[in-house]
């Protein structure tokens, strides 16, 4: 929730995925309300008083994992802290980039606003700074199981805080201590229980899942112009996109992307030549039912997912009134990873109909009479023939990437941790695979601007006209064959940026 600072308001209850992509793709800061702080001190001094009456706290004065009953000494419960912290990051591969890591942090953030994690105002307030002066810790994008929630990225992100490990600074990495220094940030050495709370919970998935669910609907939106853009310049047979038609199937998304489609080819002269079928290919009529379909999914995924960004994802959980220390399994990543699983099977779909869209323009048994590949010089030319392969190549490594990870699952720790939820992992596929269907879509767009220079000059709809423009202005007319990498290069952020969805909203206003 966004405050009258225009400051993300971190509440514990409020964060939305467009306060996440806010904070971890722009440069709006983070405000903490009062009585976060003082929710967060009442719940301390409850631990307090709870260790002075002896009470054992699993990860406070005990061991963790395999040695959850391990006691440990009230003089060592500070030590144990920073030992475990520095031993739970032990991840591997390429740094997070920095995107993922803010929203880790602002995610980790909101779940000790809600006081129940037990660590200091001090702590929290540091960690605040951090993410407000530009102080973005680096960890290891492999290494989480899913469950205790993302144990070794978290703890990487929470060496920083402690004046170790690495932070991105100003466009670079340097160490932990001196981008602290350098924002003029004192590290804070760990107190009993701190530890324990940087790293368990749910958040780098979440972090993954909140900027891929944003990406994710803007995606369709954009699979939803150039569709339109396709159906214009292929003439298709209007009545399975028509009010009437999809009304009688009463779907939210599917009604939603029908209205969308007829907005979009409004106004169209290429729609109001002489049909050529009685209907056409299920790729190019059944678009309001995928689409649809896909709507309607990442509807119930955001659902789930912000319920998570606002949730006690951790474990164990601290009850300031009853001064009671609950332990269970908050942290586990099954909602996330169940999620991310459909998302990333939704998004493969969508590349697999963009995909077949391409090939009825590029088949001349399938568009009538277009030419193959789209080029005027057949033979001498091959036109987008092996642009149309890098399709093929991208929606079929989708559809390994679509196998769930969910379903998977390894003891680790000595079988005390015996079912794991792999919702990292389900994450990071599911980014991958929006980053290979926004390249998809992006050929398909290459493909429908040059099918059209065979249909001028008819004109086609303001839509069109206006998104042709935007890719005429990187991507000439293929008059000759070209290295085409250099032309999908140069469309691909022009889907992945959003360049087309503002340009088609900039002429018939908001999408639904």
């Amino acid at each position: 929730m966004r405050n009258q600072q225009n400051s993300v308001l971190l509440d514990g209850d409020s964060l939305t995925i467009e306060d996440i992509v806010a904070v971890a793709r722009g440069d709006v800061s983070v405000d903490v309300p009062r009585e976060v702080i003082k929710r967060i001190a009442s719940n301390w001094d409850a631990i307090a008083a709870m260790l002075a009456r002896g009470d054992v706290m699993y990860g406070l004065n005990t061991g963790i994992g395999g040695f959850g009953n391990v006691k440990i000494s009230p003089d060592k419960a500070g030590e144990l802290s920073t030992r475990m912290l520095r031993a739970h990051a032990s991840g591997f591969g390429e740094p997070v980039v920095k995107e993922l890591a803010k929203a880790s942090l602002l995610l980790r953030l909101n779940v000790f606003a809600k006081g129940y994690s037990g660590v200091r105002p001090i702590l929290f307030e540091t960690f605040v700074e951090m993410l407000n002066k530009g102080v973005t810790p680096v960890f290891y994008e492999k290494g989480s199981v899913g469950t205790s929630g993302d144990l070794a990225p978290l703890s990487q992100m929470g060496l920083v805080v402690i004046g170790e490990g690495k932070a991105y600074w100003k466009g670079n990495i340097i160490s932990g201590k001196l981008a602290m220094k350098k924002a003029g940030l004192k590290p804070v050495p760990l107190a009993y229980r701190e530890g324990l709370a940087i790293m368990n919970g749910s958040q780098f998935m979440t972090g993954i899942a909140a900027i891929n669910i944003y990406d994710a609907i803007r995606l369709i939106k954009q699979l939803e112009i150039v569709s339109a853009m396709t159906i214009e310049v292929l003439n298709c047979v209007e009545s399975a996109y028509s009010k009437e038609y999809n009304e009688v199937r009463p779907f939210k998304g599917q009604n939603e992307s029908a209205e969308n489609l007829r907005r979009l080819y409004a106004g169209s002269d290429l729609m109001k030549q002489p049909k050529k079928n009685v209907q056409n290919a299920y790729s190019l009529r059944s678009v309001p039912q995928v689409a649809g379909a896909a709507r309607d999914a990442l509807e119930y995924i955001r659902k789930i997912t912000e319920i998570e960004m606002n949730a006690v994802a951790d474990n164990p959980i601290f009850f300031t009134k009853e001064k009671a220390c609950r332990t269970g399994a908050n942290f586990h990543g099954a909602p996330i990873g169940y999620t991310q699983d459909l998302l990333g099977i939704v998004i493969t779909d969508l590349g697999n109909i963009a995909e077949r869209q391409t090939n009825n323009m590029m088949d001349p048994a399938c568009s009538k009479d277009l030419p193959a590949f789209l080029v005027r010089s057949a033979g001498l030319d091959s036109g987008l023939m092996i642009s149309q392969y890098t399709q093929a190549a991208l929606v079929s490594e989708n559809k390994i990437l679509a196998s769930p990870a969910s379903v998977d699952s390894i003891p680790v720790s000595g079988n005390q941790e015996d079912h794991v939820s792999f919702g990292t992992i389900a994450a990071r596929k599911a980014r991958e695979i929006i980053r290979n269907t926004e390249a998809v879509v992006a050929i398909q767009l290459l493909a429908v601007c040059q099918a059209y220079e065979f249909r001028r000059p008819i004109r086609p709809s303001p839509v069109f006209q206006a998104v042709y423009k935007l890719v005429r202005s990187v991507s000439p007319a293929i008059t000759q064959d070209r290295a085409f990498y250099k032309d999908i290069e140069k469309v691909v952020p022009l889907v992945r940026e959003f360049k087309v969805l503002e340009e088609a909203e900039q002429v018939i206003g908001k999408l639904k």
